[in-house]
């Protein structure tokens, strides 16, 4: 769903430009009063996480692929700020080293995937995660909400679409929409399975249940269930990551939902080439001997580079611009 260069005209550029930067400074300043010491590490890793998530394409229906977007996932380990700021960086990352999604579109991705996908998924998790008590009722809600997150964003990229000419909005919502509900069934399905193997080894690693686990007796299940194992974190994140980065050569070369979209409506040729050179466009490292080879290296910088920026970005953060550490209230 990365809109590239040449889709949206100048006066969606700049709207939707400025619709981000106003919701990014909002999260930044609810994170700089309220992100705890211990989630800095977890922040860098999500956004490892989701940079190579999100190369892992899988196909889908009608000769598309979709991949995990995972603002909800993100949101519900960090909380919505965080998981804005997390998105935010990936993004960045992609449209500059890798051409994935225009320089001058970067406002349009950040309000479709890093702010509308995380608050719209994030609500609609939290409303029904009050609705549905126990795990399952919290993996529904999870997977749930990952899939309309994944519709919201497609809605709303459908407007920016049609408000710059490229399609009437009578075809293009349908487009954009139809394809990601099918596109947000393998969203759903990953964030739930990812939610759930956290659920058993760190439930308090949980945004939402961290809060539970705190208030709740010593005795209570989420403590109980936390005892069991207590592999750290960052063992967990890195094994995860290790085995997306193996996968990565497999991903799936289909074009994505808005590339299949633009193709159907016939205005694919609309798109330009990246306005700031990327030195590892298409996700490649020039000068490797195999496609796979350059495929598994772009993927470590990425994440190395992704994690680096998140994380410095957490310690910004809790430091404060003036360098000295904030207070860390709880989560």
């Amino acid at each position: 769903m990365h809109v590239p260069d040449g889709f949206l005209d100048l006066k969606t550029a700049a709207t939707t430009g400025a619709l981000s930067v106003t919701g990014l400074a909002l999260a930044v300043r609810r994170l700089r009063h309220g992100l705890p010491r211990r989630r800095l590490p977890i922040m860098g890793l999500a956004a490892a996480f989701l940079f190579v998530a999100q190369m892992l394409n899988f196909p889908v229906a009608a000769g598309t692929s979709g991949h995990l977007l995972g603002a909800v996932l993100t949101a519900i380990l960090l909380g919505p700020s965080a998981a804005v700021v997390v998105v935010t960086a990936v993004l960045l990352v992609q449209a500059l080293l890798f051409a994935d999604g225009g320089v001058l579109a970067l406002g349009a991705n950040i309000l479709n995937m890093g702010i509308v996908a995380v608050l719209g998924g994030y609500a609609v998790f939290s409303a029904l995660e009050r609705l549905l008590p126990g795990p399952r009722g919290f993996l529904t809600a999870a997977a749930f909400a990952s899939w309309w997150s994944i519709v919201a964003a497609s809605i709303a990229c459908a407007a920016q679409l049609a408000w710059s000419g490229l399609a009437p909005w009578r075809l293009v919502l349908p487009a954009m929409a139809g394809t990601h509900m099918v596109i947000g069934l393998g969203e759903a399905a990953i964030t739930a399975l990812v939610a759930a193997a956290v659920l058993k080894v760190r439930p308090d690693l949980l945004d939402a249940l961290g809060r539970r686990a705190r208030s709740a007796a010593p005795t209570g299940p989420l403590r109980a269930s936390a005892s069991k194992l207590r592999l750290p974190a960052a063992l967990a994140f890195v094994a995860v990551l290790g085995l997306l980065v193996l996968g990565v050569p497999l991903a799936s070369t289909r074009p994505d939902g808005l590339e299949g979209v633009a193709e159907t409506l016939g205005f694919a040729a609309r798109a330009t080439a990246p306005s700031v050179p990327a030195p590892m466009a298409d996700y490649r490292v020039a000068g490797l001997g195999s496609t796979a080879s350059a495929a598994w290296a772009a993927a470590l910088v990425g994440a190395l580079v992704v994690f680096a920026l998140a994380y410095a970005l957490a310690i910004w953060l809790v430091r404060g611009p003036s360098g000295r550490a904030t207070s860390s209230p709880r989560s």
